[in-house]
């Protein structure tokens, strides 16, 4: 499967930036889909979800899927990758 990444920043209350990348099947690269992703992973962080725009995320590329993230899509349409101050 390909899977289409949205690299994303999201300033949080504490003042920190959180990093981390949305990703979709390749076929499914609608932008406000992905933010609907974004703010549903924003919010099971008590994050405030207004604060992610198309400005936050952009599309970055296109890469094979890994099983987890194959099984990921399969049960919710998207996965999330964590990279900076996620938790």
């Amino acid at each position: 499967m390909q899977i289409a990444v949205f690299d994303t920043y999201v300033q949080r209350p504490d003042g920190r930036r959180m990093h981390f990348d949305i990703l979709v099947p390749d076929e499914g690269k609608d932008l406000a889909a992905v933010l609907a992703f974004g703010r549903s992973y924003l919010a099971s962080k008590n994050i405030p979800t207004e604060s992610l725009t198309a400005s936050e995320c952009r599309f970055c590329h296109i890469e094979s899927a890994s099983s987890e993230v194959e099984r990921d899509i399969a049960e919710s349409g998207f996965s999330i990758i964590e990279m900076q101050h996620c938790n």
